[in-house]
Protein backbone atom coordinates (compact mmCIF):
# COMPACT_ATOMS: atom_id res chain seq x y z
CA UNK A 1 0.00 0.00 0.00
CA UNK A 2 1.28 3.27 -0.71
CA UNK A 3 1.19 6.05 1.12
CA UNK A 4 -1.30 8.01 -0.88
CA UNK A 5 -3.60 4.87 -0.87
CA UNK A 6 -3.18 4.86 3.14
CA UNK A 7 -3.98 8.56 3.42
CA UNK A 8 -7.35 7.48 1.46
CA UNK A 9 -8.03 4.08 3.53
CA UNK A 10 -7.50 6.33 6.82
CA UNK A 11 -10.33 9.18 5.82
CA UNK A 12 -12.47 6.25 5.16
CA UNK A 13 -11.87 4.48 8.00
CA UNK A 14 -12.00 7.18 10.43
CA UNK A 15 -13.40 10.41 9.29
CA UNK A 16 -11.59 13.37 6.96
CA UNK A 17 -12.18 15.39 10.18
CA UNK A 18 -9.78 13.37 11.86
CA UNK A 19 -6.45 14.83 11.93
CA UNK A 20 -4.02 12.69 9.24
CA UNK A 21 -0.72 10.49 11.27
CA UNK A 22 2.46 12.21 11.44
CA UNK A 23 5.54 10.23 10.30
CA UNK A 24 8.91 10.60 11.93
CA UNK A 25 12.82 9.67 11.81
CA UNK A 26 16.28 10.74 12.12
CA UNK A 27 18.33 11.92 9.44
CA UNK A 28 21.40 13.71 8.04
CA UNK A 29 19.31 16.56 6.37
CA UNK A 30 16.51 18.90 8.24
CA UNK A 31 13.15 19.07 6.27
CA UNK A 32 12.87 22.75 7.78
CA UNK A 33 14.89 25.32 9.95
CA UNK A 34 15.60 24.30 12.81
CA UNK A 35 13.57 26.65 15.03
CA UNK A 36 13.43 27.98 18.58
CA UNK A 37 11.09 25.77 20.17
CA UNK A 38 8.83 26.13 23.32
CA UNK A 39 10.75 24.27 26.34
CA UNK A 40 8.64 21.01 25.30
CA UNK A 41 8.81 20.23 22.15
CA UNK A 42 5.22 18.62 22.53
CA UNK A 43 2.70 21.35 21.59
CA UNK A 44 5.45 21.47 18.19
CA UNK A 45 4.63 17.83 17.57
CA UNK A 46 1.38 18.50 17.85
CA UNK A 47 1.08 21.20 15.49
CA UNK A 48 2.53 19.15 12.61
CA UNK A 49 -1.17 17.54 12.51
CA UNK A 50 -1.84 21.34 11.13
CA UNK A 51 0.38 20.76 8.18
CA UNK A 52 3.81 22.18 9.48
CA UNK A 53 7.07 20.44 9.40
CA UNK A 54 9.60 19.92 12.51
CA UNK A 55 13.01 19.16 12.68
CA UNK A 56 14.60 19.18 16.14
CA UNK A 57 18.45 18.71 16.93
CA UNK A 58 20.51 19.18 20.00
CA UNK A 59 20.18 22.87 19.39
CA UNK A 60 16.70 23.30 19.46
CA UNK A 61 15.78 20.60 22.69
CA UNK A 62 16.36 22.16 25.43
CA UNK A 63 14.58 20.15 28.43
CA UNK A 64 16.80 17.53 30.04
CA UNK A 65 14.47 14.91 29.82
CA UNK A 66 13.67 15.62 26.10
CA UNK A 67 17.28 15.28 24.89
CA UNK A 68 17.65 12.25 26.45
CA UNK A 69 14.02 10.76 24.72
CA UNK A 70 15.43 12.21 21.54
CA UNK A 71 18.58 10.23 21.68
CA UNK A 72 20.50 13.73 21.34
CA UNK A 73 22.23 13.74 25.22
CA UNK A 74 22.72 11.55 27.98
CA UNK A 75 20.38 11.49 30.79
CA UNK A 76 20.99 14.85 32.97
CA UNK A 77 22.31 14.21 36.23
CA UNK A 78 19.05 16.43 37.61
CA UNK A 79 16.55 14.32 36.03
CA UNK A 80 16.08 11.39 38.67
CA UNK A 81 15.53 14.18 41.30
CA UNK A 82 13.20 16.23 39.18
CA UNK A 83 11.03 13.13 38.17
CA UNK A 84 10.83 11.89 41.83
CA UNK A 85 11.08 14.90 44.32
CA UNK A 86 9.11 17.72 41.66
CA UNK A 87 6.81 16.17 39.81
CA UNK A 88 6.61 12.69 42.38
CA UNK A 89 6.07 10.01 39.47
CA UNK A 90 8.35 7.92 40.89
CA UNK A 91 8.98 7.50 44.19
CA UNK A 92 12.15 7.94 44.41
CA UNK A 93 15.34 8.88 41.87
CA UNK A 94 16.83 5.21 42.38
CA UNK A 95 13.32 4.25 40.74
CA UNK A 96 13.91 6.70 37.75
CA UNK A 97 17.43 5.55 37.39
CA UNK A 98 16.53 1.84 36.84
CA UNK A 99 13.60 2.66 34.59
CA UNK A 100 16.27 5.17 32.00
CA UNK A 101 18.69 2.45 32.26
CA UNK A 102 16.44 -0.68 30.92
CA UNK A 103 15.34 2.02 28.12
CA UNK A 104 18.87 1.48 26.95
CA UNK A 105 18.81 4.70 24.78
CA UNK A 106 21.73 5.36 22.23
CA UNK A 107 22.75 8.59 21.49
CA UNK A 108 21.81 8.85 17.70
CA UNK A 109 24.50 9.32 15.00
CA UNK A 110 22.38 11.93 13.12
CA UNK A 111 21.82 15.15 14.09
CA UNK A 112 18.14 16.16 13.09
CA UNK A 113 14.80 13.99 14.17
CA UNK A 114 12.34 15.14 11.43
CA UNK A 115 8.36 14.82 11.81
CA UNK A 116 6.05 15.46 8.63
CA UNK A 117 2.09 14.85 8.33
CA UNK A 118 2.04 11.67 6.33
CA UNK A 119 0.54 13.89 3.16
CA UNK A 120 4.10 15.77 2.80
CA UNK A 121 5.64 12.20 3.40
CA UNK A 122 7.55 10.62 0.26
CA UNK A 123 8.42 7.03 1.58
CA UNK A 124 9.19 5.70 4.90
CA UNK A 125 12.98 4.90 4.75
CA UNK A 126 13.99 7.26 7.16
CA UNK A 127 10.96 6.65 9.47
CA UNK A 128 11.34 5.51 12.63
CA UNK A 129 7.27 5.35 13.49
CA UNK A 130 3.78 6.99 12.45
CA UNK A 131 2.29 9.33 15.71
CA UNK A 132 -1.84 9.12 15.80
CA UNK A 133 -3.10 12.45 18.05
CA UNK A 134 -6.32 10.35 18.51
CA UNK A 135 -9.42 10.73 20.99
CA UNK A 136 -11.24 7.42 22.25
CA UNK A 137 -13.21 6.52 19.34
CA UNK A 138 -10.10 6.91 16.88
CA UNK A 139 -8.09 4.81 19.25
CA UNK A 140 -10.92 2.11 19.31
CA UNK A 141 -10.41 1.50 16.05
CA UNK A 142 -6.30 1.85 15.88
CA UNK A 143 -6.19 -0.79 19.01
CA UNK A 144 -8.58 -3.34 17.12
CA UNK A 145 -6.84 -2.90 14.00
CA UNK A 146 -3.49 -3.51 15.87
CA UNK A 147 -5.22 -6.30 17.75
CA UNK A 148 -6.19 -8.14 14.30
CA UNK A 149 -2.89 -10.02 13.33
CA UNK A 150 -1.04 -9.96 16.74
CA UNK A 151 -2.28 -12.12 19.53
CA UNK A 152 0.68 -11.43 21.49
CA UNK A 153 -0.32 -9.58 25.30
CA UNK A 154 1.83 -6.07 24.72
CA UNK A 155 0.66 -5.76 21.07
CA UNK A 156 -0.30 -2.60 22.72
CA UNK A 157 1.08 -1.35 25.68
CA UNK A 158 1.59 2.03 27.46
CA UNK A 159 4.68 1.83 29.81
CA UNK A 160 5.45 4.45 32.09
CA UNK A 161 6.72 7.08 30.17
CA UNK A 162 6.79 11.28 29.53
CA UNK A 163 5.36 12.48 26.47
CA UNK A 164 8.35 12.48 24.51
CA UNK A 165 9.26 9.01 25.30
CA UNK A 166 5.87 7.27 24.95
CA UNK A 167 5.96 8.97 20.93
CA UNK A 168 9.21 8.85 20.03
CA UNK A 169 11.74 6.48 22.06
CA UNK A 170 9.47 3.41 22.49
CA UNK A 171 8.70 3.29 18.96
CA UNK A 172 12.53 4.03 17.78
CA UNK A 173 13.56 1.13 19.78
CA UNK A 174 11.13 -1.55 19.18
CA UNK A 175 11.09 -0.49 14.94
CA UNK A 176 15.14 -0.64 15.66
CA UNK A 177 14.40 -4.65 16.61
CA UNK A 178 11.81 -5.24 14.32
CA UNK A 179 9.32 -5.49 16.89
CA UNK A 180 5.22 -5.89 16.54
CA UNK A 181 4.44 -3.42 19.71
CA UNK A 182 2.30 -0.44 19.67
CA UNK A 183 2.31 2.47 21.91
CA UNK A 184 -0.30 4.14 23.72
CA UNK A 185 1.27 7.64 25.07
CA UNK A 186 0.06 11.11 26.05
CA UNK A 187 -0.38 10.13 30.06
CA UNK A 188 2.05 11.98 31.28
CA UNK A 189 0.07 15.24 33.13
CA UNK A 190 3.40 17.66 32.75
CA UNK A 191 2.64 17.62 28.75
CA UNK A 192 -0.96 16.80 28.84
CA UNK A 193 -1.99 20.81 28.44
CA UNK A 194 -0.08 21.46 25.68
CA UNK A 195 -2.57 19.01 23.30
CA UNK A 196 -6.35 18.70 23.27
CA UNK A 197 -7.99 17.34 26.48
CA UNK A 198 -9.74 14.05 24.70
CA UNK A 199 -6.67 13.38 22.93
CA UNK A 200 -4.19 10.16 23.36
CA UNK A 201 -1.54 9.46 21.25
CA UNK A 202 -0.86 6.08 19.78
CA UNK A 203 2.36 5.64 18.01
CA UNK A 204 3.38 2.71 15.77
CA UNK A 205 6.72 1.55 14.77
CA UNK A 206 7.49 1.89 11.01
CA UNK A 207 8.32 -2.00 10.68
CA UNK A 208 5.20 -2.61 12.05
CA UNK A 209 2.84 0.10 10.41
CA UNK A 210 4.36 -1.39 6.88
CA UNK A 211 2.79 -5.36 8.01
CA UNK A 212 0.19 -3.09 9.74
CA UNK A 213 -1.57 -1.48 6.40
CA UNK A 214 -1.67 -5.39 4.63
CA UNK A 215 -4.23 -6.07 6.85
CA UNK A 216 -6.17 -2.50 7.44
CA UNK A 217 -9.09 -3.38 5.03
CA UNK A 218 -9.69 -6.71 6.58
CA UNK A 219 -9.95 -5.53 10.03
CA UNK A 220 -12.78 -4.26 12.13
CA UNK A 221 -12.18 -0.63 11.12
CA UNK A 222 -14.02 -1.54 7.64
CA UNK A 223 -16.62 -3.84 9.52
CA UNK A 224 -19.93 -3.23 11.03
CA UNK A 225 -19.23 -2.72 14.79
CA UNK A 226 -16.76 -0.13 14.16
CA UNK A 227 -19.00 1.65 11.18
CA UNK A 228 -20.85 2.70 14.02
CA UNK A 229 -18.51 4.43 15.87
CA UNK A 230 -17.33 6.07 12.72
CA UNK A 231 -20.76 7.88 12.56
CA UNK A 232 -20.09 9.45 15.77
CA UNK A 233 -16.71 10.36 14.56
CA UNK A 234 -18.91 12.07 11.61
CA UNK A 235 -21.19 13.64 13.93
CA UNK A 236 -24.23 11.46 12.34
CA UNK A 237 -25.02 10.19 15.85
CA UNK A 238 -25.68 13.16 18.19
CA UNK A 239 -26.90 11.09 21.14
CA UNK A 240 -24.18 9.84 23.48
CA UNK A 241 -25.11 7.23 25.58
CA UNK A 242 -24.56 7.23 29.32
Amino acid sequence: MTIQEFIIKYKEAFSKNVPLPIAFGYSDKAVTEVKKIPRCMIGAIRKVCEGETLTLSADNVLCGGGSLYTAFAPMPDRVPVFVSEVEHYKQNKELVRTYINRLDICLSNKPYLNFMRMDCVENLDETEGIIFFATPDVLSGLCSWAFYDNNDNDAVCTPFASGCCSIVTFATQENKKNGRRCFIGMLDPSARPLIPKNELTFTIPTCRFKEMTDTMEQSALFQKAYSIVRKRINGEIQKETT
